[in-house]
């Protein structure tokens, strides 16, 4: 392979000159120093005097044995960049090296521009040392109070997925994915490899994995650590990747060995840019570079403590010396490891880092702790959004239609797609289509790197639908996008949506700690589709049956979290233009892909979903006057057609109850307006559910959901709660509510029994609900279908829309 046309420059990059070995060992021995006082010290930041107990942290928090790793690498693309002008962002997958990644930013300025409190210099380091894992300071991780960051890592296996996101249509970008070799072992990381079939070089920018090597996690080795050299190479080289490989720990040829290996493997990225660009290539999938750097854990820290070897073992994870308040020799031995990186040489007099240090950073927003890549808001574009009401359903009467709402979202997405051809992009697990989402590969394929035969279909290079058999991928590929400033959407069935459950709470968590930093700019929301319902997986069974990330969701913080159930496709696609322009929350929506009834028209649909919740007048029998005599609320598509249905069946067989219907689409709506911001009014509650009626609330998702989101609302322990409880199997989608006792006839019998008044007639009513329950117990067995009378229902003797 040809190197770049600076030849000069690369060999500049390739073999460093003495002043440059030396600039950068001084960098990393500053970062080093930088870290252990992180994690050890609340006074005495340039050691101007012996140390004492007195100059200990009380606690001593923080991983050291990752740090030394992270910051060589930190300091070798910084002189990338400096020199050759890459934008560049950072992304530390062993989380635990946060004082590392803290130290960067501080020696690089943007942390003290930030955080003015915490200047460079001597009073500024202080600072930097005792808010560190500290009360009222930062947490140990590489969190989002670090500038820099998109990825904190705490939660171990989704770097690589992070950085393939980032670099999707962002052609400029290169994304150093530091993969530590504890993650490498967790399952979202040996299923993210693959991310390199999905890049187009065209387009996209490049993902630069680093394999970080220093043999063991917190408490053993590590597997890829122990493997044979040449097994580790053949399973990378089997992903597709060109393996560079650095070891050592001498000095300074590490600093050489890695500063070639990391200009070779950018030479091997731009080629492979260039090729792509200038039309050169064969529209093959190139092999990208990876670099393996192998180094001892806790590299530079003691080599023994106490007879005990402590660097390149598990020793060295988190804190080597943890006895020194109380332990005279091991204070001692803290004192030579912080002074044998000379911190006289490193910083000033007044604690300022040395013109050397200074000078090895890019400028501005080159520097990677202050690319806006990492602080995606900045880079932001609104979507360019078609009018929702265009692919409206025309409903000329509630529940007479039937649809697949999700249908008209594909076609929405399609032209937003197509309006956007460079910041949106559909994430889906292999099930676009099953999800009816299929109307975007009008406007583009699914992308694809490897091999494509005449038997595939929307399929190829130049595709940005996103479809790979891992929601860990989908996920954290949307997440990259996102936190990078792109929009998008994530879409899988409702069950698996459990897998990447996790990866939806860390990101939750990281939005929430984000609103309290001014510094980051709000970033488009992380949409998530649910379909393929616990409902509807009639023919899957019992092992796709299950609602949980709604409870999931709940958990989070008001600020973020936003749940979902439109009843049909009109609110469908209300909600989804709500959700693509909003900014930093967790949007969960939640709706079948089967054909389901339609209710609402565009414009009713837009009121009742900016609303929250609605009394359907149609549906019930209540004249508004006085209060009902119960109220069935719903919240779910296939629970809204049953609750619609019990109101049916008694308005027909028990006229004289006065039953009022209340749909509710926003999940959120339900709580208190103190606890989160779409809780509905007081005033607004009452006027739905009254104070003292009973309701009979039909919920998609685990009954113990809406108990916890009417807490604190009048007589709460009014609302009776019908919702999945894990019944299911393979069987007929009305035997799933059922099964469930949130059919019409249970919902029917229930608001019988709750009812402040019953009418004549109520007992006969109880009966027929339970010959019909019977009478579908023996159908279904024997037909192997549901009854006609459910499975061909609908509101046909409804009024028409005005």
């Amino acid at each position: 392979m040809t190197t770049v046309t600076d030849e000069e420059l690369l060999r500049q990059l390739t073999d460093p000159d003495d002043n440059d070995v030396a600039q950068l060992d001084a960098w990393w021995r500053a970062a080093n120093y930088l870290t252990i006082g992180q994690i050890y010290l609340r006074a005495n930041p340039l050691l101007r005097r012996a140390l004492t107990a007195e100059d200990i942290k009380p606690r001593l928090l923080g991983h050291w044995g990752t740090s030394p790793g992270l910051s060589l690498i930190y300091a070798h693309v910084s002189r990338l960049v400096r020199m050759t002008g890459q934008q560049a962002i950072y992304l530390a997958g062993p989380g635990h090296g946060g004082p590392a990644l803290v130290a960067a930013g501080w020696l690089e300025g943007t942390y003290s521009e930030i955080y003015p409190r915490v200047s460079q210099d001597e009073a500024g380091m202080l600072r930097l040392f005792r808010q560190f894992s500290a009360p009222g300071g930062i947490p140990s991780h590489v969190s989002v109070t670090t500038p820099g960051s998109i990825h904190e890592g705490g939660e171990l296996g989704y770097v690589l997925v992070h950085a393939y996101g980032a670099v999707m249509d962002n052609p400029d970008l290169l994304a150093v994915a530091v993969v530590g070799d504890g993650e490498a072992e967790t399952a979202p990381l040996e299923g993210s490899w693959k991310g390199l079939s999905f890049i187009n070089a065209a387009r996209d920018g490049a993902v630069l994995p680093i394999l970080h090597l220093n043999g063991a996690k917190i408490s053993g080795p590590t597997v890829l650590a122990r493997k044979e050299r040449a097994e580790v190479h053949g399973l990378l080289h089997g992903h597709g990747y060109d393996v560079i490989e650095v070891e050592g720990e001498d000095l300074p040829g590490m600093h050489q060995r890695f500063a070639a290996a990391l200009a070779d493997a950018w030479s091997r990225i731009r080629e492979v840019q260039r090729e792509a660009r200038a039309g050169e290539s064969d529209g093959s999938r190139p092999r990208w570079p990876l670099i393996i750097l192998r180094s001892p854990k806790g590299w530079t820290g003691p080599s023994e403590v106490d007879g005990i070897r402590m660097t390149g073992t598990w020793r060295s994870h988190q804190v080597p010396l943890s006895g020194v308040r109380e332990n005279p020799e091991h204070l001692a031995i803290l004192e030579r490891w912080l002074r044998s990186y000379r911190p006289e040489e490193l910083f000033d007099d007044a604690g300022t880092p040395v013109a050397a240090i200074r000078d090895l950073a890019p400028r501005g927003d080159l520097r990677m702790s202050a690319s806006p890549h990492a602080n995606g808001g900045l880079l932001t574009r609104d979507l360019d959004l078609p009018d929702f009401r265009d692919y409206g359903v025309d409903v000329d009467a509630p529940g007479r239609l039937r649809a697949e709402s999700t249908r008209k979202l594909g076609e929405l997405m399609r032209d937003i797609y197509r309006g956007n051809p460079d910041r949106f992009r559909l994430f889906c697990p292999d099930e676009t289509n099953s999800n009816r989402l299929g109307a975007v590969f009008e406007a583009t394929d699914r992308a694809f790197m490897e091999r494509v035969t005449p038997d595939d279909v929307a399929i190829g290079p130049d595709g940005r639908v996103m479809e790979v058999l891992s929601e860990h991928n989908c996920h954290g590929w949307l997440e990259g996008y996102n936190l990078t400033g792109r929009h998008g959407m994530f879409a899988t069935y409702e069950a698996f949506a459990m897998v990447s459950a996790s990866q939806t709470i860390q990101h939750g968590k990281w939005l929430q700690e984000a609103s309290h930093l001014p510094w980051r700019a709000k970033v488009p929301s992380l949409n998530v589709l649910l379909t393929s319902t616990a409902w509807r997986n009639d023919h899957n069974g019992f092992s796709h049956q299950g609602p949980g990330l709604i409870q999931t969701v709940l958990t989070q913080r008001g600020d973020v979290a936003r749940v979902y159930l439109p009843p049909d496709a009109n609110c469908l696609l209300s909600v989804a233009d709500h959700c693509f322009r909003s900014r930093s929350y967790v949007n969960l929506i939640v709706i079948d892909k089967q054909p389901q009834l339609q209710y609402l028209t565009m414009g009713q649909a837009i009121d009742h979903c900016a609303k929250g919740a609605g009394v359907w007048e149609w549906a019930g029998t209540d004249d508004g006057t006085s209060d009902p005599d119960i109220v069935l609320a719903c919240a779910g598509d296939v629970v809204t057609m049953e609750t619609v249905a019990a109101a049916q069946i008694l308005k027909e067989r028990l006229p004289g109850m006065k039953v009022r219907v209340v749909n509710v689409v926003d999940l959120m709506s339900l709580v208190r307006h103190r606890d989160h911001p779409h809780g509905m009014s007081e005033t607004y509650f009452t006027e739905l559910f009254t104070d003292t009626v009973d309701v009979v609330f039909s919920f998609h998702g685990y009954p113990g959901a809406i108990h916890q989101l009417v807490h604190g609302r009048p007589d709460a322990d009014r609302f009776r709660v019908r919702g999945f409880i894990e019944q299911g199997t393979t069987t007929t989608p009305f035997d799933m509510t059922v099964r469930n006792r949130a059919s019409r006839y249970h919902l029917v019998m229930d608001a019988i029994n709750n009812s402040k008044r019953l009418p004549r007639g109520a007992t006969a009513l109880k009966k027929w609900c339970e010959a019909q329950l019977a009478r579908h117990e023996e159908y279904v067995v024997e037909h192997l279908e549901d009854m006609p009378e459910v499975r061909d229902w609908s509101l046909g003797d409804q009024p028409r829309h005005d």
